[in-house]
């Protein structure tokens, strides 16, 4: 990525300037973020049959995964830690070197395995990058990396360190992809169709993603390249049902509002989002409604996309690979695309990027997530 030198632009109410800095990738695309951007930009799927365990009793037998020639980096976790370990350890390699002191936030599935999986990993960054390990772990479902993210902008808005780095981590295994598939929240046609009229449902992925935010001052100081500013974030929380979305997307509204208010900047001044969008039937509407609510005659020229069409729902280290997503389009002109399209679900009333990539120099973009329970994020982001 080309990036830019700093901007000079400050934040609302004395904050300084949250840049990012870095970002690693692996996903079902490849390694790296150009391969991930590319894929976005284009609608090309990564979606293939699932082969690394036995998938015949399932009622959908495709997800994104990591293609097999991707390296992983050489890891030697304690036992009993989840191979996510050596994902992540990739992605926080491709960021390079950190500074001394720099915090690690990371974002993990919720099972036996956590404890051990975040201490590989601790390990894995003291001996590759200097770090100090990883100071906290998030695993608050598909909110769980963009929890991070806003956590780690407000330490480095308000001074309490210089930069911080937010790594997550997700590999479909078994006992997640049979309980997604028992629930039927996977795509029978083992399609993922955000939006679209005949949408039903998501498809798991893998991936690990290692964002690094910086303050600008400290960017600044070691000459680093910022891809894009972190202007905004806001969480909410609606507690409507354990698993379904509050219908009318007020949760998400707030969210998003809270993101617009902290950066100080009026709905109008977004020029793309970055959607939630699962293909699942009640959340895409959902969201759609939360979309209009916020930004009412301005959603009909406001293009939206879900790349989660593209690379999948990879749980709890979605949100950080959806965030990368957004700073590749910012710095490549390019929004991405809402694959699998059958056709317009008249409910949604959205401007969906469709059909391949539409060029835009989006002044701010907004990458937006929400998880059971009626958590919500939304990570407003603006080129460099």
């Amino acid at each position: 990525m080309t990036g830019a030198r700093l901007s000079g632009i400050a934040p609302p109410g004395g904050r300084r300037p949250v840049l990012v800095t870095g970002v690693g990738v692996l996903s079902a695309a490849g390694r790296g973020l150009a391969a991930l951007s590319e894929a976005a930009a284009h609608g090309r799927p990564s979606f293939g049959d699932v082969t690394r365990f036995d998938v015949s009793a399932r009622r959908t037998t495709r997800a994104a995964l990591l293609p097999e020639e991707v390296p992983v980096a050489a890891t030697m976790p304690p036992a009993g830690a989840s191979p996510v370990a050596g994902a992540v350890l990739d992605a926080i390699g491709q960021v390079g070197p950190l500074p001394d002191g720099t915090p690690v936030l990371l974002a993990l599935h919720s099972d036996e395995r956590t404890g051990a999986t975040a201490r590989a990993v601790a390990a894995g960054v003291e001996r590759l990058c200097g770090a100090p390990g990883v100071t906290r772990v998030y695993t608050g479902a598909c909110v769980a990396a963009s929890t991070a993210v806003a956590d780690a902008a407000a330490m480095v808005a308000t001074g309490r360190h210089e930069r911080v780095l937010v790594a997550a981590g997700h590999l479909v295994e078994p006992g997640v992809f049979a309980v997604f598939d028992a629930g039927r929240a996977l795509a029978r046609d083992g399609e993922l169709r955000p939006f679209s009229s005949g949408r039903t449902g998501t498809l798991l992925a893998d991936a690990a993603v290692a964002v690094l935010l910086e303050a600008a001052p400290a960017a600044e100081r070691r000459r680093a390249t910022a891809l894009a500013r972190l202007t905004g974030w806001g969480r909410s929380g609606d507690a409507h049902h354990v698993c379904r979305p509050e219908p009318e997307g007020t949760g998400l509204s707030r969210a998003i509002e809270a993101a617009l208010t902290r950066a100080g900047i009026a709905p109008a001044e977004v020029g793309y989002v970055n959607a939630n969008g699962t293909g699942s039937t009640l959340a895409d509407l959902a969201e759609a409604r939360a979309l209009h609510r916020v930004f009412g005659p301005h959603t009909a020229e406001l293009p939206v996309s879900s790349s989660k069409s593209v690379h999948g729902h990879a749980l709890e280290a979605s949100a950080l690979l959806e965030l990368a997503v957004t700073v590749g389009a910012l710095d490549s002109g390019l929004l991405p695309v809402n694959a699998g399209a059958l056709g317009t679900d008249p409910q949604i009333g959205l401007d969906l990027v469709l059909d391949g990539p539409r060029a835009a120099r989006p002044g701010h973009a907004l990458s937006l997530n929400s998880a059971f329970g009626g958590a919500n994020t939304a990570l407003l982001l603006a080129a460099a």
